[in-house]
């Protein structure tokens, strides 16, 4: 099964430092946080924010090659996690032919959101993620505490991620 989501923010985790983007279920029950590198963390920031840059950064590269390819950005879709790596696939439609691109899910989020494509989670990943103890990497405290908060957070909670 299949869950739509939504990026709901960025965040910061609170100990390493390490850029976080949060998605949210469209239905409102899930939220899924992945670890994401700063770039790409900058390329959804600056999405979200709708900030343009004087030359096209690569996730604008990769929309502008889509278009003149006249290819269509299907849907993303955040397939598995395997020791604590996500794992995503573009669905690319071209000539005809429905395509299936192996991705980071930062990657695919970014490319996403610049073509209004759909982001989906399994369920697997969403159960997988749910049994994940974030504190053997010394990342929280609380584990319970953690899922709470990111289940009842709004936009507000995040504020504007600062490079």
């Amino acid at each position: 099964m299949l869950y739509e989501m939504k990026v709901k923010g960025l965040a910061l985790d609170p100990l390493t430092n390490v850029p976080i983007v949060i998605l949210k279920g469209v239905d409102k029950q899930n939220s899924l946080p992945i670890w994401i590198g700063i770039f790409e963390a900058n390329a959804i920031m600056s999405e979200l924010e709708d900030i343009t840059p004087a030359r096209p950064m690569t996730h604008d590269l990769i929309k502008n090659m889509l278009k003149e390819l006249k290819a269509e950005i299907v849907k993303i879709i955040v397939t598995d996690l395997i020791d604590n790596t996500f794992y995503a696939n573009i669905e690319i439609m071209f000539n005809g032919a429905r395509l299936r691109i192996d991705s980071r899910p930062s990657d695919a989020i970014a490319i996403a959101l610049r073509v209004n494509a759909p982001i989906y989670v399994t369920e697997e990943v969403i159960t997988k993620a749910k049994k994940v103890d974030m504190s053997q990497d010394g990342k929280l405290d609380s584990v319970d505490k953690w899922k709470e908060w990111l289940e009842n957070a709004d936009p507000e909670d995040f504020g504007k991620y600062k490079m």
